[in-house]
């Protein structure tokens, strides 16, 4: 999770979420009043989950790093051919708006000629 967490691509997605709940819950009351409510559950959920899990969790832990090693080796061949995850998502959309108006500018000559 954090490998994934810790993508370019990934983090700067989490990051641009992030600012627009917290301008939203900024900007509306009733929408801040809601979250902070739902906040409060999830936490509360997110707590008594823990210590019900802990002890399963302690069993399976050497089955756990198993399939960490295999995903961090999987997420390492992905990184090699997906350069796409090494980007943030501000340059990603910067770089399909350019390729798309490339593309219409190329057809639009394509008609013209």
């Amino acid at each position: 999770v954090n490998q994934v967490a810790n993508l370019t691509l990934v983090s700067s997605a989490c990051d641009m979420v992030s600012t627009a709940y917290a301008s939203t819950k900024e900007s509306h009351p009733y929408i801040r009043s809601v979250c902070d409510t739902a906040e409060k559950g999830v936490k509360s959920v997110t707590e008594a989950t823990a210590s019900c899990v802990q002890p399963v969790l302690t069993t399976l832990e050497p089955h756990v790093a198993a399939a960490s090693e295999y995903a961090y080796e999987g997420l390492d061949k992905l990184g090699e051919k997906l350069p796409l995850l090494q980007k943030p998502v501000e340059q990603i959309i910067s770089d399909t708006k350019e390729l798309v108006s490339s593309r219409v500018a190329e057809a639009k000559d394509a008609v013209r000629s």
